[in-house]
C-alpha cells in the first residue's frame, strides 16, 4: 500500500491471535524499520525479541509485582500523570476504547481486566524491547532516535498484516524484564513493542485514535 494508505489504516492492536510470528517475518521488519533516521548516525537502538515460554515469565513477574503494590520500575524518567490538554487525551481514548469493548464507568472488575491485560503486554505472542547503550546519557537525543525505528517497526508490521501497540505498562517492572529477556547491564531498557496477528473479533482493534486538527499544533513563519 502506499504510504499515506499505510498511515492512515494503522491503529494500536490490543487483542491478538495465539498464532505465533515466524522470525523470518520479524527479520524483515526489523531491516525495514532499521532505515530511520538518527542523530549522527548514531542508530543507538538494540532489540530483544521475546516470545514463548520467557515472554511468559516477564508477564507473570510484571503483573505479579505491579497487583502487589511494588513500585513502577522504570529505567528511565518517567512522567507523572498527565495534566491540562495531554490529560484531556489520554482521557479521550480510554473513552473510545470503553466505548468499543462495553465497559462501563462503575464496571471495577473489566476496568480491572483491562490494566491487568496491559500489564501482559495484551497477550501478545511477541515482544521487542528496545535498548540503548547506557554510555550515551544522557540519553534524550537517543530516546528520541528509538522512536524514529520504533515507529518504523509499526508500520513495516501492519504491512504484513501484523499488529502491534507500544506498551510501557508490560515492561514496568524492567529487572524482571531484564532478567528473562537477557539484557546486558549495559544497556538501558526504554520501552517494548507488542506484537502479533490481529484478533478481529476484538472490539478494541477497531478504535483509531483521534489527531489534533493542524491549526492547534503548527505555526507558520514566514509564510505570505
Amino acid at each position: 500500500m502506499d504510504f499515506e494508505t499505510l498511515v492512515k489504516e494503522r491503529r494500536s492492536i490490543r487483542g491478538y491471535k495465539p498464532d505465533p510470528v515466524p522470525k523470518e517475518v520479524i527479520e524483515e521488519i526489523v531491516e525495514i524499520a532499521k532505515g530511520a533516521p538518527s542523530s549522527m548516525n548514531t542508530q543507538p537502538w538494540f532489540l530483544h525479541v521475546i516470545t514463548g515460554e520467557p515472554l511468559d515469565r516477564i508477564r507473570e513477574g510484571n503483573t505479579e509485582r505491579m497487583l502487589a503494590g511494588a513500585e513502577v520500575h522504570r529505567e528511565i524518567p518517567v512522567h507523572d500523570a498527565y495534566k491540562g490538554i495531554h490529560r484531556q487525551r489520554q482521557i479521550e481514548i480510554a473513552v473510545q476504547l470503553f466505548e468499543a469493548m462495553g465497559i462501563e464507568r462503575d464496571d471495577k472488575e473489566r476496568r480491572q481486566d483491562w490494566v491487568l491485560r496491559g500489564f501482559r503486554q495484551f497477550d501478545a505472542p511477541v515482544s521487542i524491547v528496545l535498548t540503548y547503550d547506557k554510555s550515551l546519557e544522557p540519553a534524550t537525543i537517543s530516546h528520541f532516535d528509538l522512536g524514529a525505528i520504533v515507529y518504523g517497526l509499526t508500520l513495516a508490521a501492519w504491512t504484513r498484516g501484523l499488529g502491534t501497540v507500544i506498551n510501557g505498562q508490560g515492561i514496568m517492572q524492567s529487572d524482571v524484564v531484564r532478567e528473562h529477556a537477557k539484557i546486558p547491564d549495559w544497556q538501558t531498557i526504554m520501552t517494548c513493542v507488542a506484537m502479533g496477528y490481529p484478533n478481529e473479533d476484538f472490539s478494541a482493534n477497531k478504535v483509531k485514535s483521534r489527531r489534533t486538527p493542524n491549526e492547534e499544533i503548527i505555526s507558520y513563519v514566514g509564510f505570505d
